[in-house]
């Protein structure tokens, strides 16, 4: 298991996306699944993460990098990720969306560490260069 993305803060806020493996139903796809754990509320939910998918994080990651909030998995089947760097508590916000399965939101306040785009950067080369030439097999 990797974790493609990693957030968390010092109050027990955390949101990841964390890939199990090659999907056994679709050859180009990854079983991954979003955890959110909070003091208050968790929860998970599965989803498939394709090549394109990687390279929709990548393009948010350079978004978020030039102050922009972002919507990742946005129009497709399964869940929808957002970070708003300025959320409704003047903090960054991971907001985890099921509109297609269990219609339930989900809004995270979490500060992250200075270098956390960087981090996750690196955190998506590892996953690219792992998993994406199996995908292609």
């Amino acid at each position: 298991m990797r974790e493609l993305i990693s957030l968390a803060d010092d109050e027990g806020n955390s949101v990841t996306v964390s890939v199990l493996g090659r999907s056994p139903v679709w050859n180009a796809g990854l079983d991954a699944e979003i955890v959110v754990r909070t003091p208050f509320v968790s929860g998970r939910i599965g989803l498939v993460l394709s090549a394109s998918k990687l390279a929709g994080w990548a393009a948010a990651l350079h978004g978020l990098d030039t102050g922009e909030d972002v919507v990742w998995m946005e129009w497709d089947r399964g869940p929808t990720l957002s970070i708003q760097l300025t959320g409704e508590r003047d903090c960054p916000e991971v907001v985890v969306e099921d509109e297609s399965g269990s219609m339930v939101t989900v809004r995270v306040p979490i500060v992250p560490p200075d270098d956390w785009i960087a981090d996750h950067r690196q955190r998506l080369r590892e996953v690219s260069d792992h998993w994406v030439p199996m995908l292609s097999a």
